[in-house]
């Protein structure tokens, strides 16, 4: 038996799915001296990898989570552990089926083998379901069931043979220290163990070991209920664990799983049953085990009688009962994805936390790249653990938003959906004015955004047919055809924007310019005074985020980021600080707030006496102005292809900024705009990426048009990547498409809202040099063209202007034309109107 050793290079804390996967990835990788630990014995220690229900269906409107998919399947296959046996996620109602119509678009914009078919194609294979309780269904044949055990057993023995891993189970963590703001000591029951780096991949327990180095880990351990009924004579007349296919009761949020002789349902559909990391029981006190709690029937009971519906000869049957049951406990996170990196509090402590059986060898395999080279080959950029704000650490925004999140694990979730619970936690000086305008608010990263304006609905009349209104009800969920009135409105005259949102941090110091200078691609060394738009990218020469940088003086930077990834972006930038350099983030000390149209200039004139003429004022500069006794930092820059400024304003005094400029904009019309504007159409008119939509790790950008003429001298982080990317054909080009018809089958016109693949005109598939299948990255109204656009990246055959192709919405192809082929905007193509 091993003991625990005094030293290592990393200690990984958890024997499940994951942290098997990731000693055996750290350790293919070139790790040594890898040591793992458990408090439970091996090969199930107690954690939620020994009770899960073990089956993986591959399709996920999330592509970052599919893809993980994609790679655990494929590592459970090369380790003899995958069992397929297709899949259906039915349905009973018209409204799932048009969800799983939806499901389709992901499947085919993945790559991934599915097809909608009839409930007599499910009781073909199922014969014991009953035939009158569903529409249709989604069949995936890939779908299977895993021995999460027994790979987590052959991954460990793997990375032993290496003479890389030392692993001690029935070994329990009670501190960890911490010196000088890096990890250092790993304390537990049987000896302390020194460390260059610390893995949390306990699940779980993830938060309360984070806690004991000051970290934070916002998951928390959640019930998903779960019984096995049997014996099941259609079941047990089968030989192996299972040879039925595996159910999804999507209306019911229910799931039906054999199990040999036993059918295994499983249920989305109680209530939130959360529990905290210190409730959870020790080994000793657990009856089955830490994670198996005690079953509450009540809370089930609806969900039986549901799946007797489904099933009633099956688990009806003479002599089947239930013969185990229980509140398995599962990690849920605010926002559904999981929690992954080195954690911005303390260097060298990394989490890989909240993974489901179905992404733990793909994330680990993930985390191990990252943490061996900077980057992975599968962008984790939705699953950064930096990309939390402070707030959104709390105890009570994880229990709240995972409360909410619970029954919408196989719920019908729209693209645009908002949480209704923890609102309003961060709130702009405006936001009384806003609410007075009728302002309809969306929340990013804490903030109350307004989208679009109920005082704005008047502007409906006057643009008529132009705001392009939408028919069906799925169309314009989470929409209004006030934005697009609002974007005519901007254009014509002008438009205020509440930009608060925005992430600011300052870089100071002497070493403020190397600091800059190394991360980001643009030339940083500019007079004081001047603004760069630069991409950010990782050494691999893959976008780590796209932002604003200005130079206020000679060991000053200011950096501007969306407020999304904010965060992330703070840390990167706080991890690449040269010497004599520091960090200031201020970003709750300025709102922000943009005023763009052909008459912002007039507007501004009117509450400033500074010069603001295109030659005393040129694009791409900053400098303060002076609106009456404020001083605001003014930088001329648009992201929506108008004349304008945003306006950086002392927090206390934006409500007073906000208010000047409305009513020094009433002469000219001028309407508050909302994110929807800012974010997409005014945004996609001029073919404007943006990061996690256009821009992520795996993308480049030469592929999305963004290469400029020469690539400065100085050393930045991914130069030699981006040089070689600079000599080498695009694997994919992206891409603006114009939707041609949108007519529908029933006669409906239809809007694509993102995530939609792009076919041959005909409904073929295509493949870029990645491999990867076309889809569709931003959509969006283009009210000034009269035109839905759509962005997506190209096979560079196909990125050919005037290149007729299709894309696939809800199961109907619509004819698409690419129109532009690299950066040039189809609304005023050469920027005049910003001058």
């Amino acid at each position: 038996m091993a003991t625990v050793p005094p030293t290592a290079r990393v200690v990984v804390i958890g024997a499940g799915i994951v942290g098997n996967s990731l000693v055996h990835h750290l350790a293919r990788l070139g790790w040594r001296d890898i040591v793992q630990i458990d408090k439970g014995p091996l090969p199930n220690p107690g954690g939620s990898t020994g009770h899960a229900s073990n089956f993986i269906f591959p399709v996920d409107h999330s592509r970052e989570l599919a893809d993980l998919t994609l790679d655990s399947m494929r590592q459970y296959k090369e380790l003899g552990v995958f069992t397929e046996s297709g899949g259906y996620e039915v349905a009973r109602t018209e409204e799932r089926m048009e969800e799983l119509r939806r499901r389709m678009s992901s499947a085919k914009a993945w790559g991934i083998e599915a097809e909608l078919v009839t409930p007599d194609h499910v009781v073909e294979r199922i014969p014991f379901l009953e035939k009158d309780q569903i529409l249709g269904a989604f069949w995936t044949p890939s779908v299977g069931v895993v021995d999460s055990l027994r790979a987590g057993t052959l991954m460990r023995e793997a990375a032993m043979e290496l003479g890389a891993l030392t692993t001690v189970p029935n070994v329990e963590v009670v501190g960890m220290d911490v010196e000088q703001g890096r990890i250092k000591r790993v304390r537990t029951d049987k000896g302390d163990i020194e460390g260059e780096y610390v893995v949390i991949a306990c699940g779980v327990w993830s938060p309360k070991i984070a806690r004991m180095a000051g970290a934070a880990i916002p998951l928390t351990p959640a019930v998903h209920q779960m019984i096995s009924v049997g014996p099941i004579p259609q079941l047990a007349e089968r030989p192996g664990e299972i040879s039925f296919p595996i159910v999804r009761d999507m209306d019911t949020f229910c799931y039906e799983r054999q199990h040999g002789a036993d059918m295994e349902v499983g249920s989305y559909a109680h209530r939130a049953i959360l529990h905290e990391p210190e409730e959870i029981p020790s080994i000793e006190q657990a009856k089955l085990s830490p994670t198996e709690m005690p079953f509450t029937a009540d809370d089930f009971d609806p969900q039986l009688e549901q799946a007797l519906e489904l099933m009633p000869d099956a688990l009806g049957a003479d002599g089947a009962e239930i013969r185990y049951a229980i509140n398995g406990l599962l990690s849920l996170t605010p926002d559904g994805a999981p929690i992954l990196g080195e954690t911005p509090e303390v260097k060298g402590l990394w989490s890989a936390a909240a993974v489901w059986i179905k992404e733990g060898p793909g994330v680990g395999r993930a985390v191990a790249e990252w943490m061996t080279q900077g980057w992975s080959e599968i962008d984790l950029g939705h699953s950064d653990i930096a990309r939390f704000y402070p707030h959104q650490r709390t105890r009570e925004h994880v229990r709240s938003r995972t409360s909410e999140a619970f029954n919408k694990t196989y719920g019908i979730v729209h693209p645009g959906e908002q949480w209704a619970g923890e609102r309003g936690k961060r709130l702009a000086p405006m936001h009384a004015a806003e609410q007075a305008a009728g302002a309809v608010f969306f929340e990013t990263a804490g903030w109350e955004r307004p989208f679009w304006y109920a005082s704005n609905e008047g502007l409906l009349a006057e643009y008529g047919d132009a705001v392009m209104p939408r028919e069906h009800e799925w169309d314009s969920r989470w929409w209004s055809p006030i934005i697009n009135a609002e974007h005519l409105a901007m254009r014509e005259r002008a438009g205020i924007v509440d930009l608060s949102a925005f992430a600011i941090f300052d870089i100071v110091g002497p070493g403020a310019l190397a600091s800059v200078q190394h991360t980001v691609v643009a030339q940083s060394d500019v007079a004081d005074g001047r603004l760069i738009y630069t991409p950010v990218l990782d050494a691999h020469g893959g976008f780590r985020s796209d932002l604003t940088v200005m130079r206020l003086a000679h060991d000053r930077f200011r950096v501007v980021t969306g407020g999304a990834h904010g965060m992330a972006d703070l840390k990167w930038f706080a991890d690449n600080l040269a010497d004599r350099a520091a960090l200031v983030d201020q970003t709750s000390a300025f709102t922000t707030i943009g005023l763009w149209g052909p008459k912002a200039r007039d507007i501004l004139g009117r509450v400033t006496d500074d010069d603001i003429s295109d030659s005393g004022f040129p694009f791409f500069t900053c400098r303060p102005i002076e609106l009456g006794s404020i001083s605001v930092l003014a930088s001329r820059i648009s992201y929506v292809g108008e004349l304008g400024w945003e306006l950086y304003v002392p927090m206390e005094q934006g409500a007073r900024v906000w208010d000047l400029l409305h009513e020094a904009g009433k002469p000219d019309g001028a309407v508050p705009v909302g994110i929807g504007v800012y974010g997409t159409t005014g945004r996609i008119e001029k073919g404007y990426r943006a990061y996690g939509f256009e821009l992520d790790a795996e993308r480049t950008i030469v592929e999305c048009g963004m290469a400029r003429p020469r690539v400065k001298e100085a050393s930045f982080i991914g130069r030699d990547a981006y040089l070689a990317q600079r000599e080498e054909a695009p694997k994919a080009v992206l891409c603006t498409l114009t939707v041609d018809d949108h007519v529908s089958a029933n006669g409906q016109r239809r809007y694509m809202l993102g995530g939609e693949p792009i076919l041959t005109r005909d409904g073929g598939p295509l493949t870029d040099g990645h491999g990867h299948h076309p889809y569709v990255t931003t959509a969006g109204s283009a009210p000034s063209l009269g035109k839905h656009l759509l962005m997506a990246y190209l096979p560079p055959d196909e990125a050919r202007v005037g290149n007729e192709l299709a894309v696939s919405y809800m199961e109907q192809l619509y004819p698409v034309t690419v129109a532009a082929n690299d950066a040039t905007p189809l609304f005023d193509p050469k920027n005049e109107r910003m001058r």
